[in-house]
């Protein structure tokens, strides 16, 4: 016995639930009715670091942490996108250590933003010419640590375009 769907067009819902997170309503031949719902991606889900923004957002006004860190430059060319952010994050250490000094109430935020850049960084290899084109973490100036979130978070913003 065929089973049908009343009013269905699944070239569309297969595009829709490729794109996005969809769910319906659809009722078979036999009555049985199959519960379903449409929610479009965010664009915070398009970025893979979502959740380091919001911890930078958290403590990007902390008047316990004074440091200056080396500061990428935010217009680096699109190869050196990847060694950028391994130098912002390999910096959070230094942000880490400083709130362990002085008991800031945003270590574990500093802590979580090392964390989720690790885990997202860590599978990725950099090859030798592209490493040999782009700055090491040290030869960029240091900068406060107010300088070095705003950096951090322009990096960030232009790669989850």
């Amino acid at each position: 016995q065929k089973i049908h769907l009343k009013s269905i067009c699944l070239q569309c819902q297969l595009y829709l639930l490729l794109n996005s997170h969809f769910f319906c309503l659809l009722k078979n031949g036999m009555g049985l009715i199959i519960l379903c719902a449409y929610v479009p991606k965010t664009e915070a889900g398009h970025c893979r670091w979502a959740e380091v923004l919001k911890d930078l957002e958290k403590i990007q006004t902390s008047k316990d942490i004074d440091v200056s860190l080396y500061t990428a430059n935010t217009d680096e060319d699109e190869e050196c996108q990847e060694p950028v952010m391994r130098c912002f994050f390999l910096e959070t250490q230094v942000i880490i250590q400083e709130c362990r000094i002085k008991n800031c109430s945003e270590t574990q935020d500093v802590v979580n933003i090392w964390k989720n850049g690790n885990a997202s960084l860590e599978n990725k290899k950099l090859n030798s010419t592209t490493l040999a084109k782009c700055k090491e973490c040290e030869e960029y100036e240091e900068k406060s640590f107010t300088e070095f979130i705003q950096s951090f978070v322009k990096v960030i913003q232009r790669d989850c375009k």
